[in-house]
């Protein structure tokens, strides 16, 4: 079956859609199939497809097929988006899974899970997933959304049609650790929860290794772990339907893992003999665990039986009927350029934390749509300039980026920043609702869209150098509710020994004075407090600064801006202004008898190590040991390794700025 399934899948048949040669997939299929040992790793980009089911399953069967399974360096591994992935599915925490992978659609795991949470039956039908769930709240069929530890106004595609639903909704709960994610907005009632270094628990890793996690520190205030926030709700509303709580009397975290580990008993991922206690006696151990047991399982699959009532694997026919199309949305005349969205080295997810960090912005400071050079000339546009690019869906207006890695026909733009930190949703603002007909998970990652010139001519700029990260984090949040008043608009926090809170902005014509006043308010650049000051009325200019002890800690510059890469450069270094005080407000876009515009980009995030640091060492003949040992680059989280090689082959030569992309 599975021979007559591929009958259409020569090489010479699928080379065009995979981009390759038949003769590289053959080789690729003989390296493959010769391998000693061969490992698949995918990221989000297999899965956030509208055929990521059968993604999955292809790699899974290749292996099998093989014998490439169950053996040292070998098998199919999926890298998660999420750090406790793995956990969260053991624990059933999806619409479509119950506890310890049991399937909802089997009346045996129905019949099982309520026998032992004593109620009646479950209901036969899977929940809602996320898209079905958004959907149903538009229309009226849900009519109250209780959101905990997601951000949906901004990691689900389609934005406009979500961000309605959350408006449409009777009441919507959010249980959220940081207030100003953008669902928070949308909210009727805010339960504050504990974060990951605020609570007990356990979390589950890639190699199915359970660890414990332990508080740190308190959680501040009113929050509280998500545990907990749930139990005393169900507790409440057995009170109020007059149901016993029995169940829900959990004294903390390790009675809730007891629970957890007692459902997994017999399963697959058996964990019936693992506890709070013993973790904490014997440190991480690897599932399964049964009872009884006096270790985990370090290696799955060396008996070549699987988790079938015959202990034998299967080719799954996971996929459509009729071939589907490569992609969820093909460009059009209309829509020529497909976009591609994904991760920035730096940044994680909506960024409510790692956005928090200044330093990690140093390498990629703002959202960007980056297009190869000759994308750029052939629509007739510049690197920085800023451009709309749309979707059926919506559009976004960013600053544009050369980069020679994005392929010619592609535009590539970073999924991380949002309305947090932006006038619009982001790059969810231009994906599309379509899912995988399996999984419902959504193509997240490729999209058609146009780009042309955003026609912004009135623009601002805004910089402050704050006491502390409080300060810095406080400003950015009074910063946000205006952002979406501006046609363009970016809020960033950068630096290390000195934080520099900006905005960037620009409009079609210059906005009413309350709009840069409220600004103003809130960074210091009023009048009062920034009073040196240029204006030209007739062309709409107004430029402020505050100057203490010679240093620039202040600056707004409406109406004009080419100089303020320089200048937020001087805030960020504490450099003093010395001769350069004379041309603070001059429209220059580099500093007088400088060599170079704005600030260098940032390759070693952990040492803050710029690139024209490294370019100077490459002069000098270094090399990757040179570097490390000279610079520290390199040495610490090791994200930079893949530029600094970048930077090596190339070297002598000089790089262009974005030519060291996000990897």
């Amino acid at each position: 079956a599975l021979r007559a399934r591929l009958a259409d899948c020569s090489p010479g048949n699928v080379a065009r859609a995979c981009g390759l040669s038949a003769e590289e997939i053959v080789q690729a299929a003989r390296r493959f199939g010769r391998a000693r040992a061969a490992l698949s790793l995918w990221c989000q980009g297999l899965n956030q497809s509208h055929h990521g089911s059968a993604n999955n399953a292809a790699l899974i069967h290749l292996h099998l097929a093989t014998g490439q399974i169950g053996r040292p360096g070998a098998g199919p591994f999926s890298l998660t988006g999420q750090p406790n992935a793995m956990g969260g599915r053991e624990v059933g925490a999806m619409a479509n899974l119950l506890p310890a992978h049991r399937d909802p659609n089997d009346a045996a795991d129905r019949a099982e899970m309520a026998q032992h949470w004593g109620v009646p039956a479950l209901p036969a039908a899977p929940g809602l997933t996320a898209i079905e769930l958004f959907e149903a709240l538009a229309d009226g069929r849900v009519k109250a959304l209780w959101i905990a530890c997601t951000n949906p106004a901004h990691s689900l595609p389609q934005q406009a049609q979500v961000r309605a639903a959350l408006r449409a909704a009777q009441f919507v709960v959010v249980q959220e650790a940081y207030a100003d994610t953008e669902t928070v907005a949308f909210a009727d009632l805010l339960l504050p929860a504990a974060s990951w270094g605020e609570k007990e628990g356990t979390v589950t890793n890639s190699e199915r290794r359970i660890s414990r996690v332990r508080a740190a520190v308190p959680p501040p205030g009113q929050a509280r772990p998500d545990w907990a926030i749930a139990a005393d709700f169900a507790q409440r509303l057995a009170a109020r339907l007059g149901r016993g709580a029995e169940g829900f009397r959990f004294g903390d975290a390790a009675a809730v893992f007891a629970e957890h580990a007692a459902l997994s008993r017999g399963r697959d991922c058996d964990i019936s003999g693992l506890s709070h206690t013993l973790l904490d006696e014997r440190g991480p151990q690897q599932w399964p665990f049964s009872a009884g047991a006096r270790s985990g399982t370090p290696r799955l699959f060396t008996d070549r039986r699987f988790a079938r009532p015959d202990g034998r694997a299967r080719f799954a026919p996971i996929g459509f009927a009729q071939p589907h199309a490569l992609l969820p949305e093909a460009p059009s005349a209309e829509r020529p350029l497909l976009l591609i969205s994904g991760r920035a080295r730096d940044q994680w997810h909506g960024m409510s934390r790692s956005g928090k960090i200044p330093a990690l912005s140093g390498h990629l400071p703002r959202a960007e749509l980056a297009l190869h050079p000759l994308e750029l000339a052939r629509h007739g546009l510049k690197a920085g300039t800023l451009a709309r690019v749309a979707s059926a869906r919506g559009e976004l207006v960013l600053p544009l980026a050369a980069d020679d890695s994005v392929a010619a026909g592609c535009a590539w733009l970073p999924m991380h920043w949002g309305s947090a930190s932006l006038a619009q949703p982001g790059a969810n603002a231009l994906t599309l609702p379509r899912v995988d007909p399996v999984s419902r998970q959504p193509a997240l990652k490729q999209a058609a869209v146009s780009v042309h010139a955003a026609g912004l001519p009135w623009q601002a700029a805004w910089a402050a150098v704050a006491d502390d990260l409080d300060q810095a984090i406080g400003w950015r949040a009074a910063l946000q509710p205006w952002l979406a008043r501006f046609g363009y608009a970016a809020a960033t926090l950068s630096g290390r020994e000195r934080i520099v809170v900006s905005l960037r902005a620009a409009n079609a014509v210059p906005p009413d004075d309350a709009l840069p006043a409220a600004v103003d308010a809130i960074l210091g650049t009023d009048a009062v407090r920034a009073p040196l000051a240029f204006s030209d009325a007739q062309r709409g200019i107004v430029k402020r600064a505050r100057v203490e002890e010679g240093r620039l800690l202040a600056l707004r510059l409406a109406g004009e801006a080419a100089a303020f890469d320089w200048l937020e450069r001087m805030m960020l270094t504490g450099e003093p202004l010395d001769a350069l005080r004379a041309w603070l407000f001059a429209p220059l876009t580099q500093a007088p008898g400088s060599a170079a515009a704005g600030a260098p980009r940032v390759i070693c995030s952990c040492y803050g190590v710029e690139e024209t640091r490294i370019a100077a060492e490459l002069a000098q003949g270094a090399d990757l040991a040179r570097l490390q040992q000279n610079l520290k680059c390199g040495t610490g989280c090791g994200s930079c390794l893949p530029a600094l090689r970048r930077m090596l082959a190339a070297a002598p030569s000089r790089l262009a700025p974005h030519s060291v992309g996000c990897g």
